[in-house]
């Protein structure tokens, strides 16, 4: 069954990580999918100190949810070793009706492709007639491919060139060595003295029989002798057709492997002389192959959107990813889809704290670690309870949540926001992109990052470089405002430093910044709210 991605948003916070982790762990035990936690952005110092301190594993991480190849259903595993004669490349591609064989060596390493395209250039576009010849093949596999019995054995591997004793003989004998082959009838004297000198192998045509003399001078010489009912032109046609498929292949296929996109691949077959590319490992060992016949149905990722429901936000590939379900606590973004689906936005503190109550309410035991990580995402997500988004549904659930996790909520909830709060550690400019979400407001296009901290020192000692900072970031990301608002729980305010045109600064009264906002702690139920309403009346 193909997995299903839980995700969060860009650059997740504790909500978005912990809230995906217990929902794919709430939805795997019911035995309906595999449903795997993801994450599409870094883990912060506050979001591992959570996990663990209750001994649950990070989500995976995913860059995109564009349809890979590793997502289709089915891809064809034929292929053949570069040792296999060229006529058993056509009866494999007789018999799996396909136009093109992978070649690989022994180890299952991709070396080349022979295509019907490939056979006609070999075969029947050739044009310089050349030595009849045979490359390196085993006395056993000659035998198969003439039809032929094996009258007397020689050496197991022949090579060299092959003549047709149709000239005069004397003609033939001075042209042979020890390593050729020769061809002949019913004529028991040219039979001798082809073996006389010397050859690796005579071929006896027509059906031709081996008189006793004939063997016994084989057995003699060490000439291995073979008889086939085909006529001579037949065996110099099956001998033509024993060349390895090393010297027929090609080796300018295509190739793409089980994580490319699937856009990506079909654009190469597409574009294909061989309408074909080989899927191989990092080490480019073969592991199948793909045509314009795989692409026929679409193939999507399915993922659950959790703590999030704008394109904006969500991880890379989500326009073409099939959406089941939306689980948020944020205003109603762009996200549409094709289909109907469960979206569910409630207006409380944290996502976890939904997740939580839907625990609850499928009467399923939560586990320790669980409850934790729950617990965790809404003291965060709260400020500990302290945000004016924080609900009664919010302490309710921290209640229920502290007492499996065996932890005081405060205690806890205060150490967990103080680990946000190292800002020592990181450069300026990821710090101010650490936790950032992206809205569009009145034709504005807006990214606005929040950095909680204990006091505003940290705002005044670094107010310049801030600014400066502010400015290459809103340049680089082509948007219209960048807004940085630093967040201090203990003084129940913020500090806004804000990058935008002169109109929007002065409306928003921001012209000296830092600008001190009392009581404005919560970017989605304090900030967005009054910041929306300047835009509008601009």
């Amino acid at each position: 069954m193909n997995e299903i991605y839980v995700i969060g948003h860009r650059n997740p916070d504790t909500d978005s990580i912990c809230s995906v982790i217990a929902y794919a762990e709430l939805l795997n035990s019911k035995g309906n999918g595999t449903y795997v936690p993801a994450r599409c952005g870094p883990v912060t110092e506050e979001t591992m100190y959570a996990l663990d301190y209750f001994g649950v594993e990070e989500p995976r991480y995913i860059e995109s949810v564009e349809a890979s190849i590793s997502d289709l259903p089915q891809i064809y595993s034929i292929s053949a070793e570069e040792s296999l004669p060229t006529i058993d490349i056509v009866k494999i591609m007789n018999e799996n009706n396909v136009r093109n064989v992978p070649i690989t060596d022994s180890d299952g390493f991709l070396k080349g492709l022979i295509s019907e395209y490939g056979l006609a250039q070999a075969y029947v576009r050739r044009d310089k007639i050349e030595q009849l010849s045979i490359t390196p093949i085993k006395l056993e596999t000659l035998k198969r491919i003439l039809h032929a019995k094996i009258i007397v054995p020689s050496c197991d591997l022949l090579e060299g060139r092959v003549y047709i004793a149709i000239d005069a003989l004397h003609v033939t004998l001075s042209k042979l060595t020890k390593n050729d082959v020769a061809i002949v009838g019913d004529n028991e004297p040219t039979q001798l003295a082809l073996i006389a000198a010397g050859i690796a192998a005579l071929i006896l045509a027509d059906g031709a029989p081996a008189g006793e003399r004939v063997r016994k001078a084989a057995e003699a010489k060490g000439v291995a002798l073979l008889s086939t009912n085909l006529d001579a032109f037949g065996v110099g046609k099956m001998i033509n057709l024993s060349l390895p498929a090393s010297q027929i292949m090609a080796t300018d296929v295509p190739t793409v492997s089980m994580e490319d996109s699937t856009d990506y691949a079909k654009q190469l077959v597409s574009n294909s002389r061989y309408r074909t590319a080989c899927v191989t490992d990092r080490n480019g060992k073969y592991l199948g192959m793909i045509s314009r016949n795989t692409f026929l149905d679409d193939i999507s990722k399915s993922v659950i959107l959790l703590d999030h429901n704008e394109f904006g936000q969500a991880v890379e590939g989500i326009e073409n990813a099939e959406i089941l379900e939306i689980i948020d606590h944020h205003r109603i973004g762009t996200i549409s889809t094709l289909k109907p689906i469960c979206f569910i936005n409630e207006p409380v503190g944290s996502t976890c704290t939904i997740i939580a109550s839907r625990y609850l309410r499928s009467g399923k035991e939560i586990g320790r670690g669980i409850a934790g990580i729950l617990l965790s995402g809404i003291l965060s997500d709260t400020m500990v309870l302290r945000l004016s988004t924080t609900t009664d549904m919010d302490r309710e659930i921290v209640e229920k949540l502290s007492v499996i996790a065996g932890v005081d909520p405060i205690e806890y909830g205060t150490e967990l926001i103080k680990r946000g709060m190292d800002l020592d550690n990181e450069d300026l400019e990821s710090l101010l992109m650490r936790d950032t979400k992206k809205y569009e407001l009145y034709g504005k296009k807006i990214i606005i990052s929040q950095i909680m901290v204990p006091t505003f020192e940290f705002s005044h000692e670094n107010s310049q470089e801030i600014i400066s900072t502010s400015k290459k970031i809103k340049q680089s990301s082509g948007v219209d405002i960048f807004a940085v608002l630093l967040t201090s729980v203990f003084e129940n305010s913020s500090e806004l430093y804000l990058v935008a045109d002169e109109i929007v600064v002065s409306n928003t009264g921001a012209e000296n910044q830092p600008l001190l906002l009392e009581g404005m702690m919560s970017r989605k139920n304090d900030f967005i709210p009054w910041f929306g309403h300047i835009l509008k009346n601009l």
